[in-house]
């Protein structure tokens, strides 16, 4: 699945602090720009897979699961 988001980075002394507007909660930081990122895209899968996970909980076993794509 592909997915965009917003990263915002800003310096912060000697390191880099990003976070992501559409995902709040998610945050990433690193010495480079590019480990900023990384950091922030790992934490917002993190969180996006714990909401999906905790979302489904309570779905019934004979509910309909189906995939919706979003282009």
């Amino acid at each position: 699945m592909h997915n965009e988001f917003t990263a915002i980075i800003e310096r912060d002394g000697e390191w880099f602090i990003a976070y992501c507007p559409e995902v709040p909660g998610a945050n990433g930081q690193g010495r480079t720009i590019e480990e900023c990122r990384e950091n922030l895209a790992d934490a917002i899968a993190l969180i996006l897979e714990d909401r999906r996970d905790d979302a489904l909980r309570g779905v019934p076993s004979d509910a309909l699961r189906e995939v919706v794509v979003v282009e």
